[in-house]
């Protein structure tokens, strides 16, 4: 049997390039004791991939020169030497960019398709979903009444973040997204109270007109010309959760901070970036307090399926261009 796989074989320069990567056939591995070979059925594309392309030192290991890249991933259990994983399982584990896996037990968590749609595991129901109810709740400190304002917000975690904002009881929910569509969405299918097009004109004028007595909440995904309008529009008291900076992770050289940091000291403002992963004790709340709320309809969700493990790699750029609405899945 015949595996494909993803490898990285140059760290790219700004724009990722076709030719840093190779879609390399493999012998489908065999499991060892407490392994498991594993058929992915879904595979996850995310941001933060790109800095794991680079060899900058950061919070998580680069992916490895030559070798296989690593990502979420939904699939069925096809044969196991592990004890309580029996074939025909489904599991959500780490070793995505690959049609087939062989993974310890003890990196796999069971999932049920009678729950939930599989791909959910990957997005509104998994690490998506965790990372905007952490970075809201515990980062941003969020509390009923306040203003929110969420850059990104037709992405997976953004318009996870503003559904979740007003389901808590914010007072307004604003978005920013890169088409008149997206915008569109955000207010008639998100609920949001108000979005804007940052395309269509400078986003600090924007955000001024739709937040006209200011922002408590910031929940930052995209850095740059977003970070500085939420500071300048930002209450006294509020906060900024980073989540992540889209706007410059392809740059080549270092990107402008914000010009108005000085305002913080008005506003006694905080900013605080943070990973998901610090906040894994928080699962299985998340799971009791936004599950039922994805069963009922409360919260909508959206994904970008493409098709095929040969078009990994174009749907992960996709994910950079802005081309996905809600959580970008590749469908094996």
């Amino acid at each position: 049997m015949i595996n494909r796989e993803w490898h990285l074989l140059s760290r790219p320069v700004g724009w990722p390039k076709a030719e840093d990567f190779a879609l390399v056939e493999t012998e489908v591995p065999t499991p060892g004791e407490g392994q498991v070979l594993v058929r992915n059925l879904y595979v996850s594309v995310d941001p933060y991939m790109r800095g794991r392309m680079s060899a900058a030192k950061s919070y998580v290991a680069p992916f490895e020169l030559g070798k296989v890249m690593q990502g979420g991933a939904v699939g069925e259990v096809v044969a196991s030497n592990a004890e309580g994983i029996a074939v025909g399982d489904h599991l959500l584990h780490f070793f995505g960019w690959r049609e087939y896996a062989v993974l310890g037990a003890q990196h796999a968590i069971k999932v049920d398709a009678n729950a939930a749609p599989l791909s959910t595991y990957l997005g509104v129901l998994g690490m998506t979903g965790l990372t905007a109810y952490a970075g809201l709740l515990r980062t941003a400190a969020f509390k009923e009444g306040d203003v929110v304002f969420v850059s990104g917000a037709a992405g997976a975690v953004g318009s996870q973040v503003g559904q979740t904002a007003k389901l808590k009881g914010a007072s307004r929910v604003i978005g920013s997204a890169g088409s008149d569509d997206k915008v569109k969405l955000l207010v008639e299918e998100y609920g949001f109270d108000a979005a804007f097009n940052y395309k269509s004109g400078p986003v600090a004028e924007q955000l001024r007109a739709a937040a006209p007595d200011g922002v408590d909440v910031y929940f930052d995904n995209v850095g740059g010309d977003h970070l500085e309008a939420a500071i300048g529009s930002l209450n006294q008291g509020g906060r900024i959760a980073v989540c992540g900076m889209i706007s410059v992770y392809n740059n080549t050289e270092p990107a402008p901070g914000p010009r108005n940091l000085a305002r913080l000291i008005q506003t006694r403002g905080r900013i605080e970036g943070f990973l998901v992963n610090d906040h894994n004790d928080l699962q299985p709340e998340f799971v009791r307090e936004v599950g039922p709320w994805v069963a009922s309809g409360a919260l909508k969700y959206r994904e970008t399926v493409v098709e095929g493990i040969e078009n990994n790699l174009e749907a992960f750029l996709g994910v950079l261009r802005g081309d996905n609405t809600g959580k970008m899945i590749v469908k094996l």
